[in-house]
This record gives structure tokens, sequence and C-alpha cells, in this order.
């Protein structure tokens, strides 16, 4: 491949912004299928004769499935060719969602999660890749703000779409709806999209299997982590020491093969492996905030969940404002600036957060909402477009595959730890809001005096008890975001870490 030329992009095609829309289209369908079956879990639980325990593999098995397909999307697309790739990934994830809808099992859904997972695995680092090929360099930044619009409000507005279809039909359109979506989509990828030239390289079948293992034993770690108490589990130690001792090896085959799964090159760039690390942190951040809000509106503020998915609207707001302005600014001022003032209003809006009590109304739950989109939108696309900024556009899906995969790995491991914390620290919070219910403590208290109420004095303290578990749980809350807003403040001198690509490109161009 030859370098682009400035005003040219690296791939010719007709009708750009056409193909844009057709490649968010499948971006879009894609990320929303991450968070849009959540809030059905209830309801496939009946339909599918499942438990409570066995119906979260219909999250995990699309979880673990992307997790280890995402590595090979390089050679993938080498070998297929980008578009083929792109198309067979779109028909296959649209398929795949129709089979989710029809299952009467969960057996079959799993499976067919399991396929949808795969598919939808390659759709993210390609249409990242397409977005750049497509553009000229002075438009790339513009075209990652558009396609990091699509990959941070698509996780927002899941639980509103999911929720309102689960109410309004059932279930099974969660799954459906991606039919008229992924049809049109494929419609304009076949007619349009362009693809990188084919290249024949052998493929790294012990790099490939190392990363997989390990990658799917840790994803399995988190998920089923909570379930099973963590390490007092045989189970979870056994999933941490696979994923610690494949991870290792794997790492250290990639140092020492002939021809490894991913260009050793890559992580000769500093800007990709920083950013590499920031999507972890990013993933954690944006994704636990997120896994926490909905039961948190719906169990202890009495949201239902149309409201609940309205409530959290207003951080898509304000990641498409950031998104577009800081497409704007880059190139006219230091884009790392543009990420530490994004991680500098993520970790106000988490502080401000974490001063919420059960008392108040909605409108600081819409502010620190707004503010967290803002910080979301400033620091995402400009990392993006960092990481790329840096990198030889031959590299360009292999950079992309590991950074959405480090990004799904910060989601599954942001989403574990602050669950886990928010567990521990309910009951420890409950402990010591008990151990005050006391005469002394409240003289005006007589509990000797329920006695005299028979039966009912059991309702009494089973009352007491939901109001300090209430309570218990706000303060939970409160602490793992007081925990987040510190981690994201943590980060912000590792921006320095960033290199500045040479020349001055200007963020857009008239049409």
């Amino acid at each position: 491949m030859t370098d682009p030329v400035p005003g040219q992009p690296m791939l010719a095609v007709r009708h750009r912004w056409l193909v844009m829309i057709g490649v968010m289209g499948a971006v879009v369908m894609q990320i929303l299928d991450t968070t849009i079956a959540n809030v059905a879990l209830p309801h496939m639980q009946t339909s599918l004769g499942a438990t409570g325990d066995t119906v979260t593999w219909v999250l995990t098995s699309y979880i673990i499935a992307s997790a280890i397909a995402i590595p090979a999307t390089g050679w993938l697309s080498d070998r297929l060719g980008s578009r083929n790739l792109f198309l067979w990934a779109v028909g296959a994830f649209v398929i795949a969602s129709m089979l989710c809808g029809t299952a009467v099992s969960l057996e079959e859904m799993v499976l067919f999660r399991i396929l949808q997972g795969i598919a939808g695995a390659f759709i993210s680092p390609l249409s990242q890749t397409a977005m750049l090929d497509i553009s000229a360099p002075e438009r790339q930044n513009k075209a990652m703000s558009i396609w990091a619009m699509g990959v941070m409000v698509g996780p927002i507005m899941g639980p509103v779409l999911g929720g309102w279809l689960t109410e309004s039909y059932n279930w099974r359109w969660v799954f459906y709806v991606n039919a008229p979506v992924g049809a049109l989509t494929f419609a304009i990828l076949w007619f349009l999209l362009p693809s990188r030239p084919k290249a024949v390289r052998a493929f790294d079948m012990t790099g490939f299997a190392l990363i997989s293992i390990a990658v799917a034993s840790f994803q399995l770690m988190l998920d089923r982590g909570q379930q099973r108490d963590w390490f007092s589990s045989p189970e979870i130690i056994i999933e941490a020491m696979i994923s610690a001792a494949t991870a290792w090896m794997g790492i250290i085959h990639l140092a020492t093969a002939k021809k490894p799964l991913f260009d050793r090159n890559l992580f000769k760039d500093r800007n990709l492996v920083v950013s590499m690390f920031f999507m972890v942190v990013i993933g954690m951040s944006t994704m636990a905030p997120m896994s926490l809000l909905p039961p948190m509106l719906q169990q202890l503020y009495g949201y239902p969940v149309v409201d609940t998915g309205m409530l959290m609207a207003p951080r898509g707001v304000g990641v498409l404002f950031t998104m577009w302005f800081s497409g704007q600014m880059m190139g006219k001022i230091d884009t790392r600036l543009l990420i530490a003032a994004g991680l500098v209003l993520y970790s106000v809006s988490l502080w401000l957060m974490s001063g919420w009590s059960l008392d108040m109304d909605y409108w600081p739950i819409v502010i620190s909402g707004f503010i967290q989109g803002l910080g979301m939108g400033f620091a995402f696309m400009p990392l993006n477009s960092l990481a790329f900024g840096t990198l030889g556009h031959a590299y360009r899906t292999e950079g992309a595959s590991l950074l959405n995969l480090m990004r799904s790995i910060g989601q599954s491991a942001g989403i574990s730890v602050m669950a886990v914390l928010l567990a521990r620290n309910v009951q420890t919070a409950h402990s010591d809001l008990a151990g005050h219910i006391t005469r002394t403590a409240i003289p005006t208290l007589d509990l000797g005096a329920l006695d005299r109420f028979g039966s009912l004095s059991d309702t009494v303290f089973v009352m007491a008890d939901a109001m300090i578990n209430k309570q218990a749980a706000m303060i939970a809350y409160i602490d793992d975001f007081r925990l987040m807003a510190w981690v994201a403040i943590l980060v912000i001198p590792l921006v320095l870490l960033l290199r500045k690509p040479k020349g001055k490109v200007e963020a857009v161009i008239a049409e």
C-alpha cells in the first residue's frame, strides 16, 4: 500500500457520506447489543425456563465469544479482504440476531449469542479502519469523532431502547430490531464499500490460542466471580491461574515468534501502547457507572425502566456535543489537553454523584449525567485519533482490534470490580448503621415496648431493616462513585506520555 496523499483517502470511494452511514449503522447495531439485552433478562429467564444464575450466560456467552474472536481480525482481514470480512460480519450478526429472537431454550440462546458475539467482534475494528481508509488525512479527525459517537452513545441508549421494546412488545424484539438496520447497512456496504488489498500471511495459531484462552478465562472469571464468591471458589481460582499462565506464555510467544499474531512494530508505537492502557481505564470508568445506575435508580429511587433510560439519556447528549466540539478543535490545540479536560470533567461528574442522597429529585442525576457525557466525549475521540496519528496505515486493522480488545477487557473488569465493592460495602455499611439502632442512640425509641404489638412487632423490625438496607446501599453506591472519581484523576498525568503526531492536521475542511 502506498501512503495516502494529502487531500486523498487511502481508498477511493463514491458517495463517502453514504458509506459512512452504512459503516456507522453496523457500529451502532453491534454496540447496542452489548447493553440492550440487559433489561430483558428477567423476561428471558421466564420464557427460556432458566434460573437467575444460568440466564446470565445470555450476556456472558456474547462477551467471551467476542473477546476470543477480536485478535483474529487483522489476519482475517488480510486473508479474506476487509470488504468481504465486513460484509460477512454484518450479515452473520443479523442472522444470529434473528435466531436469538426465535430461541425457545437457554441452550439455543447461548449458542446463537456465541455466533452473534463472533460476528460482532469484527465490526468495531473493521468499521474504525474503514472510516480512516475512506477519509483523507485532514478529514480523519472528523471521521473518528463520528465513529466515537456511535461507540459511546450506543451503550447509553441500549437500556432505553431495550426497556421500551420489552415493555411495549416483548423481549424478542430486542434482537429483531437489528433486522431492518442490518439489512439497510448490508445493502449500502455491498454496493459501495471498497476493500483493502488482500495479503497472504501465515496464521499464528499458537499465539491466537494463548491469547484466546487468556482472555476467555479472564472474562469467565469476571462474569462468574460474584456468583461463586470469588477466590473462595476453586472454579474462580482455576480460571485466574489459567488466564495468568496463558497471558504470560502469550507475551513471551509474541515477543519471540518469527511471525507472531500481531506485528511487533505495533508495540513500538508509544501512542498506541499508551492508548491501549487508557482504553482499559476508559472501559472501566465508562461502563461501570452505566451498569450501576439502572438498578440504583429503579431500586432506591423507584423509577420505572423507561424513566431510568430517559434519566441516562443526558450522557448521550453530552457525548454528542463534546465529540463534535473536540472534532472541531483537533489540530488547533494540543489534543492531549482535550483528553485531560475530558478526564477532569469525568471525575467532577463522579464526585457530584458521590454527593447524592435518597431524598433528592432527578435534577442532580440529569446534571451529573450531562457533565459525565461531556467528559466521555472529550477523552474518547481525541484518544482514538492520537492512537492512529502516529501509526502506519498498514497497521490500522490490527491496532484497532487491540484497542477494542483492551476496551472490552476494561469494561468487563470495571463492571465486576464495582459490583464486588458494591456488595461488600453494602454489608459493611449495613453493619455500621445497624449498630447505631439502640435505645441509647435513639432515646425516644422503646424497643421493649414493641412486644405488646405481638406479631406486628416483627413488621416494625422488617421495616426498620429495609430502611437500613436502603441507606446502606446508598452509601455503597457513593463509595463506588468516589473511587471511580479518584481513578479518573490519578490517570491524568499519563496523558503526558502521548506524543503529538508530526505535522499539523486540521480537523475539518470544506466538503
